[in-house]
């Protein structure tokens, strides 16, 4: 399979890595200093795209894939307000975009297990939820879009919740959800949902100890998405 690489940080190079072990060819790694090489490539030789950018440049980077009906999978946050957008132009161009916060199995299995757990938290009212994410520093959007995923299902759940916070930004408010963002190095990704009351402490965590489950989840779901056409998840890809 021809693999075109959007973004070629420290994700897109363990990606490469990956792909290449499985037997796939990297036919262009894109990064900020050589985005003119695109037009040097052409899109009939592309299987498909994997997008792990920067915010300001998904976006444009995900809109030149899709209008040239290659099917996108993308890892990049922080740029969501815009993922509308995507998705009309996905159906319009009978293409495929694949976004996923995080492409690991465990965590996606973590997203399963937060929302059973604020599910039979709703009614609770003895109980404060709030959430703590960890990432190297290079991490340019606080809260991650992991924390944000977790956020949103809790947020579902709890009637009594409006939206969720960073913590350092607001006062806290029972009907917000407050998340401590942390940027420490090497950490990979750590979060932890804790609900916390007078008489004890309940809390559920995941913490991921290198890149390598990211950019493999990322790789199987390139394999999986060529031919397919719509706005596919990781719900689509594990059959949840």
């Amino acid at each position: 399979m021809n693999i075109l690489l959007l973004g070629y940080g420290k994700m897109g190079k363990i990606i490469g890595e990956i792909a290449e072990s499985r037997g796939h060819h990297i036919v262009g790694k894109i990064n900020i200093d050589n985005r003119e090489d695109l037009s040097m490539l052409d899109p009939d030789t592309i299987d498909v795209a994997i997008e792990f950018s920067q915010p300001d440049a998904a976006f444009e980077n995900i809109s030149w894939a899709i209008n040239r009906k290659i099917p996108v999978v993308s890892g990049t946050t922080g740029w969501l307000e815009k993922k509308p957008a995507i998705a009309s132009l996905t159906l319009e161009k009978e293409t495929a975009f694949f976004y996923a916060s995080n492409f690991s199995v465990g965590v996606n299995i973590f997203f399963r297990v937060n929302r059973f757990l604020a599910g039979l938290m709703k009614d609770q009212k003895d109980y404060k939820v709030t959430m703590e994410e960890i990432h190297h520093t290079e991490k340019k959007d606080a809260p991650s879009g992991t924390a944000i995923t977790l956020a949103e299902a809790i947020i579902d759940e709890i009637p009594s919740l409006r939206n969720w916070k960073l913590a350092e930004d607001a006062s806290e408010s029972e009907k917000e959800l407050m998340i401590t963002s942390k940027r420490i190095d090497p950490a990979p990704g750590t979060h932890i949902v804790r609900y916390r009351s007078e008489i004890d402490d309940i809390e559920i965590s995941h913490t991921a100890h290198s890149r390598k489950g990211f950019a493999l989840g990322a790789v199987l779901v390139a394999e999986w998405i060529k031919n397919k056409n719509g706005v596919l998840s990781m719900d689509d890809f594990l059959s949840f």
